[in-house]
């Protein structure tokens, strides 16, 4: 990717941010505080989930990809052995094993200032490995470039996927229903919701 999508200020959702969340992911949102990105599209892309779901199911995945076309393209590059290689860059690249760290607790940082979930991970592996290409992706949109480095690279793998208009659209012609986001979970992400290789799932 040339230009990564820019910033954008968080903001409450509207109804038809909602109504997008809907049919990109194929059913309502679950613990959703505010839209923590927007495309370029005008769609969200990612949503910020508290950290603790109506029912006081945890939640630890603060930022939620919701975007089916991004989502798609990093399963792929997730497919493709992306994770398996940033893993083992960790263990040998003692800098960015540092800066990884720093990404995870700003993570941290961000979602306890909503609510400390004691004895809960951050997301995505981190900071010890690289488990959710989507969680990290995620993070460096809210974030910013310079925040997540492993996050920050796999935005730059992927192609503009907002270039081809809105992943769904206020009449309903959607191509993202139910695919929007990471694969499935590990002990430290709860079953429901589901974060680590399909984080996005249960928002």
């Amino acid at each position: 990717m040339e230009t990564p999508p820019p910033r954008t200020d968080p903001a409450p959702p509207t109804a038809a941010d909602i109504d997008a969340f809907r049919r990109q992911l194929g059913r309502p949102p679950r613990g959703l505080r505010v839209i923590a990105h927007r495309c370029p599209c005008g769609n969200p892309d990612v949503v910020e989930t508290a950290p603790r779901l109506e029912d006081g199911t945890p939640f630890p995945t603060t930022y939620y990809l919701t975007c089916p076309r991004a989502a798609s393209a990093i399963g792929t590059l997730e497919a493709n052995g992306v994770m398996r290689e940033m893993t083992a860059r960790l263990a040998a690249e003692p800098e960015l094993a540092s800066r990884y760290r720093a990404a995870h607790e700003d993570y941290l940082a961000r979602r306890d200032a909503i609510e400390v979930l004691a004895g809960f991970p951050s997301a995505g592996g981190m900071p010890d490995r690289v488990k959710c290409l989507h969680v990290l992706v995620a993070h460096s949109l809210v974030a910013g470039p310079g925040v997540n480095p492993l996050g920050d690279e796999a935005l730059g793998m992927l192609s503009e996927w907002w270039r081809k208009g809105p992943c769904v659209t206020p009449e309903g012609a959607g191509e993202g229903s139910g695919t929007g986001g990471p694969p499935d979970s590990e002990p430290d992400h709860k079953p429901e919701p589901r974060e680590g290789h399909r984080e996005r799932g249960d928002a």
